[in-house]
Order: C-alpha cells, then structure tokens, then sequence
C-alpha cells in the first residue's frame, strides 16, 4: 500500500534520491527545500510527480500544509558542514536543531505516524574502536556533531518507542550516515564531500587536495544504499526508537580514494596536502551489524563501482 511521505532537504544531493526512491515504489512524495543547497534540476526528472514547495524547514506554517495528511517524514534538511559549524554555530544549530523540533512538533500535531531523521556518524568524535559500534559513547567533536546528537534526542523524547502508545508521538528511527557520496553531490559547493571534490579535480587535471596526512580513513557509502537504509527504516518495527549506523564498514584512507579516483578518471595520481582541518577525526568506519539485524540493511556497492559511477555522472553532467 502506498503512503504520503514528506521529504525535508529533497532536492539536496540524498534527498533526491531519497525522493526518487519512494516515487519509485508508489509513494506520493512531497518536498520541503529551501534551496540553499539542493537544486531543482536534482528532481527534474521527476518534477511533475512531486509536490514541491520551496521553504524553511522551521516555518511552522509550511510544515502544517505538508505534514497534515502525511504518513512519514524523512527529515534530512540541515546544514551539513563541520567547518561551517565552527565558523556559523549559531546557525547552524538554528537550522539542524531547530528544523528538527519543528518536524517533530508538526510531526505529533498532525498524526505523522514515522520519522526517519538523517544522524551523522559525526556524533562519535574520535572512536575508542574502529568499527564503530552503536553501543560507543557519542562525543561530539564539532558544533555540528552536537548539534546532530541533539537532533537525536528530541526524537528520542518526543517520539514514540516500538510498541509503546504515547498520544500523537510518532514512531522515530534516527540513521547515523558515514560519508555519502555519489551522482549529484555538488563539487562546488561548501558542504560538498571529498569523493566530489577529488572526481572535480582529477576531470580539471588539477591535483588532489588532501587535508593532513592522507592516511585517515573515511567510510565511504554509495547514495543508493543510503536511500534504501531510509526506505528500510520507514518501514522497520525492530528499529523504532533506535539510532542505526548507515555506512559500508570498509575502511579507506584518502590516499587510497585519492589513487582510486584518478584510476576511474584516467589521469595520473597528483596529492598536494594542506593542514589538517578543525574537527576532523583520524579513523572512521560503521560496524553494521545493528543496521542488518534491525532494518534488513547490506550494503551492495564496493567503492570502486561507486566511484566509477560518480565519474560518469559528473562528465555527463557538464
């Protein structure tokens, strides 16, 4: 049976394919963006299937028309940026930590029965162990790490637990997503990932710019795995209430992404390296075990593929 979904950030670079996804399926999407980052030409495709509105994701008003009638939220709208957390806090958390109490306050006035709030694996900080596990401590890094652990915890008091019934509260899965990366990440753009930024460079002939040594590592999760987490958590009951990473729990330095991207784009490998970055941890990957066992989660794209694809998507698109 189909269901009214709310996407809030779905004409970024997840929520796209988010959006898409769900259309997919036979849902009917709504999309809340205020563009700042996501771009029209992301759902173009698809733009006569879906209900559009461009706004903030705080406007209480613009979440009454969207939410009311709505089955689901997925909530990814955020500024997603740790740099830009320590240069803009306070926006920063007006924007994630507010936008998200506004979902959920929209969310129980008007019946959402689910939401699915895209976390950050940010809110580990510096892991004890690698894989990271959910059972770790959080120990955020960043304003922007907090500013996600907050978002998790007003799911976690004004959201509902699995099999629990408390008023309008909606049953809530909050998904920790390592480092997204694929077509439509914007290589331009601030907030934008490392993989788009080393594809943009190596297709311009320019080398790659590492931050520190180059020999930390990332978990890099290809963006249709991370919108079948999303569609899995919509629909998971073991879920409910939890916090589930979302990654590929592969290690891989940036050296290694770096040759790999330059192999994909056929170029040399060319590094220049810049002073590590405010906020950046040494080692990252998911343990996914919790995402298998409760939402049906594998991941399915190696990072070759990924990287290949991501590659062609950006020599298409210019």
């Amino acid at each position: 049976m189909s269901s009214t979904i709310l996407v809030s950030g779905g004409a970024g670079f997840i929520g796209s394919h988010v959006a898409r996804a769900l259309l997919e399926r036979g849902d009917t999407v709504r999309v809340l963006d205020d563009l700042s980052t996501g771009k029209r030409e992301n759902l173009a495709a698809v733009a006569g299937h879906i209900d559009f509105h461009v706004g903030d994701v705080r406007d209480q008003a613009r979440l009454a028309i969207l939410c009311r009638g709505a089955d689901a939220v997925v909530h990814l709208a955020a500024i997603a940026s740790v740099t830009a957390s320590f240069e803009r806090p306070a926006e920063v958390e007006g924007v994630n930590v507010g936008g998200t109490l506004a979902v959920m306050t929209a969310a129980r006035r008007y019946g959402v029965r689910r939401v699915v709030f895209a976390s950050s694996c940010a809110v580990y900080g510096e892991p004890l162990v690698v894989p990271v596990s959910e059972e770790q401590l959080p120990v955020p890094g960043s304003p922007y790490a907090v500013s996600k652990l907050a978002g998790e915890g007003y799911l976690r008091v004004l959201g509902a637990a699995a099999g629990e019934r408390r008023g309008d509260a909606p049953h809530t899965v909050a998904l920790r997503f390592f480092n997204v990366y694929g077509p439509r990440q914007d290589a331009g753009s601030e907030y934008s990932g490392v993989i788009a930024r080393f594809v943009a460079a190596a297709r311009a002939g320019e080398p790659l710019t590492v931050f520190g040594d180059g020999l930390q590592t990332r978990d890099f999760v290809y963006v249709a795995d991370v919108a079948r987490a999303v569609l899995l958590a919509l629909g998971t009951t073991a879920g409910v209430g939890r916090a589930v990473n979302v990654g590929s729990g592969v290690q891989t330095t940036l050296l290694d992404l770096a040759a790999a991207v330059c192999g994909a784009s056929g170029v040399p490998l060319r590094v220049v390296h810049e002073p590590p970055r405010q906020g950046e941890i040494r080692r990252s990957a998911a343990d996914t075990r919790l995402a298998c066992e409760l939402l049906g989660y594998r991941p399915t794209v190696p990072l070759v593929e990924g990287v290949a694809a991501t590659v062609a998507w950006q020599a298409e698109s210019v």
